[in-house]
């Protein structure tokens, strides 16, 4: 008996609709692509700009943001990110410098405000990453810079995803992490090269969090041809 074949149609990708401005944007390496994502609240995450520049984050396409800075946490700092961002936030609530109740009471207004999760330096103690845990209903992420971390107790203690930051030992700690904890989500620094996104998302990275160039950086480039009276490049 003849039975007639359905053939699925070609999923082809219509013409991109970029403007005529705004087509003048940043973009993340398209290797970054090949990993799997992690999946917070239904989206799947790949791409994570490392960036608290708002004319950055309006103007990536990255799947979210990941915000962290070197100075103590401050609600007014998340509120701005979040109220110009339209994608997922990451906020950096401390654990570093900022310890104790204070990082408790940080994420809990991360979390009012609107972020995705929150983000836990390294240093931060067990008993205050448990305490946020049991305050909020965001993810909770671990960031991790050393291969000797008890990756366990971490875990115990309420940690939901592990961000690894490790500079050229990253690929190493990611490779451990997963050996010892095949299904935990893990976002890890991808470094400047294709290679190195690459070498990362090999050793069992989910996500990759991607450092833009700065604004400086990126002017170098149109202040010199407007300095030959060259139309913006």
């Amino acid at each position: 008996m003849y039975e007639e074949k359905i053939i699925p149609p070609k999923k082809a990708m219509p013409q991109a609709q970029d403007g005529t401005l705004r087509k003048f944007a940043l973009r993340v390496p398209e290797v970054i692509y090949q990993c799997s994502g992690i999946m917070v609240f239904g989206k799947r995450i790949k791409s994570l700009v490392f960036s608290t520049d708002l004319s950055i984050i309006k103007n990536v396409n990255a799947d979210a943001i990941i915000a962290v800075y070197p100075f103590t946490p401050q609600p007014i700092i998340t509120q701005a990110l979040l109220l110009a961002a339209d994608i997922p936030v990451f906020a950096g609530v401390g654990g570093g410098l900022t310890q104790g109740q204070r990082v408790v009471n940080l994420a809990m207004f991360a979390e009012m405000q609107g972020a995705t999760g929150v983000v836990l330096n390294a240093p931060t103690a067990s008993a205050v990453v448990s305490h946020v845990a049991e305050t909020i209903d965001i993810p909770v992420v671990l960031t991790v810079a050393r291969a000797d971390t008890d990756f366990d107790e971490r875990i115990r203690a309420g940690a939901d995803i592990f961000n690894v930051s490790a500079a050229a030992e990253t690929p190493t700690v990611v490779r451990r992490i997963r050996e010892q904890h095949p299904d935990v989500p893990i976002i890890a620094t991808g470094g400047p090269t294709d290679e190195s996104i690459l070498e990362t998302i090999q050793a069992g990275a989910n996500a990759i969090t991607w450092t833009p160039p700065s604004n400086g950086e990126i002017f170098r480039d149109i202040m010199a041809a407007y300095r030959e009276n060259k139309p913006h490049p």
